[in-house]
């Protein structure tokens, strides 16, 4: 029986499932000169490249967003609290 290959591409998205070296992870997320995204080290798809400016970005406007959201839940939480009246009329 053929071996099934650990690491390659389907449909256009890169796959590998290499057992992980220590190496192989730093040097995936870090690497001069290349785009945005980058091949994943261990498992399916993209990652960010931390070595291009752009990633530093994404990264910077997502912990905002978070940051955003964990500081608007503290006001919403006595809104849910309240009760409500509901009047129907047949």
């Amino acid at each position: 029986m053929a071996e099934k290959p650990t690491s390659g591409e389907l449909f256009g998205v890169p796959y590998n499932f290499e057992r992980p070296k220590l190496s192989r992870m730093l040097s995936s997320y870090w690497q001069p000169g290349e785009g945005m995204l980058v091949e994943k080290p261990f498992g399916i798809g993209y990652t960010l490249n931390l070595a291009n400016w752009r990633s530093w970005i994404v990264l910077a406007v997502a912990g905002v967003l978070l940051w955003q959201q964990q500081g608007s839940g503290d006001g919403d939480e006595s809104a849910v609290d309240e009760a409500v009246e509901v009047v129907v009329d047949d």
